[in-house]
């Protein structure tokens, strides 16, 4: 107890924690790739440019909608099986805080950690020690420190939407924190961003010179040429004129030349530089870095088969990372019951289709595994009465009914039928007595 009340007053252990890194720099990277500040390139092409980029903000929002619309439940353990159940936690995912709900909530969530490879949430308290609060932070104002015994704490910056006067460093108790990608350090993750930062800056690069040269008219680029030589002097003339009168908003007017001036072309056609299909071969390195299938964004036709198959394979291998990772730490972290547990409601994400969900129905309830009013409260429909319980054929038997036949000596001999058991005429006792 002294100890977390040392850490909460910033005594020794947390004043002497160090960032991760090893210095005083925040580990957000903001380059476009790696090397990009020694060589200028920051101003260029940013992180803004590459969130703008159609591929990446197409991906980070499918994954942070897809998290933001599933339902989120407590299930207790039965009988060794999971049911759902009534929990404390479930007012404090129900309004995590003073600005978003569920939905909000798990959509920053998601966004957080897709766009910087970590998520820190601050667990705020009561007067009773129970988290009432929990406050997603803004990646790039938080950091990790580890003091010189290997304590983990979290330095905030100063933010007024959490209350935050001044920096404060927070136990990692107090932190939900969730990353990955940790290929440097545990302790920081990376975003898939900087993965296909190259070709996000090679899509807005594309993207920036198809608007240049539709906001010329659709006209490339070229040079004045001369007959013989001309001095400085009169080829800056002749280029500012140029420039001034007849590019930009004076593309389309009518160039006068003379001398033996002539005007030549010198930029690439779009057909020759294949531009569109540059342009869909960096949406589709982004989308492999997201592990996105690429036509979940419109990078192409959706191939053959069951939409449900298709969104399993959707869900295996993009958002059950995302789904998992959080269900794990919220676990761990929330004051939850014994046998309680945190868990997503995977329905909205994986609809099937009505034939697909008709057909799984109804095997469910042929098999006994579900009964009748469970099958019809899937679909929308109110229970019917003797629709509680799974219900099987009278002719199937259980195993251990079988093995008891097969133990036997004649396994295959037919039963006999029972007798039924014959009265005795009533008053046959009386005429024995006379007799």
């Amino acid at each position: 107890m002294g100890k977390f009340i040392d850490w909460m007053t910033g005594k020794k252990s947390a004043s002497t924690a160090q960032p991760v890194n090893g210095g005083d720099v925040w580990h957000t990277i903001h380059e476009p790739s790696t090397g990009a500040w020694q060589r200028n390139q920051e101003i260029e092409v940013s992180k803004n440019d590459q969130m703008r980029h159609h591929a990446v903000f197409a991906c980070v929002s499918l994954i942070t909608r897809d998290i933001g619309k599933l339902k989120i439940k407590t299930k207790k353990k039965v009988n060794g099986v999971s049911q759902d159940c009534d929990s404390q936690v479930k007012k404090l995912l129900a309004k995590p805080n003073h600005y978003q709900n569920t939905q909000q909530f798990f959509e920053a969530w998601g966004s957080s950690k897709a766009t910087s490879g970590n998520t820190y949430v601050l667990k705020v308290r009561n007067i009773y020690g129970d988290v009432w609060r929990l406050l997603i932070l803004n990646p790039e104002r938080t950091k990790p420190l580890v003091d010189p015994d290997g304590n983990v704490f979290y330095q905030v910056r100063r933010d007024r939407l959490f209350n935050l006067d001044d920096d404060i460093i927070i136990p990692a108790s107090e932190i939900i924190h969730d990353r990955y990608n940790c290929f440097y350090h545990p302790l920081v993750g990376l975003s898939p961003i900087t993965a296909c930062a190259l070709s996000a800056s090679q899509g807005i690069n594309i993207q920036r010179n198809a608007a240049a040269f539709f906001a010329n008219a659709s006209r490339p680029s070229g040079i004045l040429v001369t007959p013989g030589s001309i001095s400085k002097e009169n080829a800056k003339q002749m280029k500012d004129e140029w420039n001034a009168n007849y590019s930009g908003t004076g593309t389309g007017r009518t160039g006068v030349l003379g001398d033996g001036v002539t005007y030549q072309s010198i930029s690439i056609a779009a057909q020759d530089a294949q531009l569109v299909e540059q342009l869909k071969l960096s949406g589709e390195i982004v989308c492999t870095s997201f592990s996105v299938p690429a036509f979940k964004v419109g990078l192409g036709p959706a191939p053959a088969g069951k939409v449900s198959d298709l969104n399993d394979i959707y869900y295996s291998d993009c958002l059950q990372h995302y789904i998992e990772s959080i269900e794990n730490l919220l676990n761990q972290h929330l004051q939850l019951e014994d046998d309680v547990e945190v868990e997503f409601c995977l329905d909205a994400l994986l609809r099937m289709d009505a034939g697909s969900q008709m057909d799984y129905l109804d095997k469910g309830v042929k098999g006994a595994i579900m009964a009748p009013n469970e099958a019809r409260a899937k679909v929308g429909l109110p229970p019917v009465p003797g629709g509680d319980s799974p219900m099987i054929q009278q002719q199937n038997f259980s195993l251990a009914a079988i093995a008891k036949r097969d133990s036997s000596p004649d396994p295959f001999a037919k039963t006999p039928a029972p007798t039924p058991a014959t009265e005795e005429p009533q008053g046959a006792d009386n005429e024995l007595g006379n007799a």
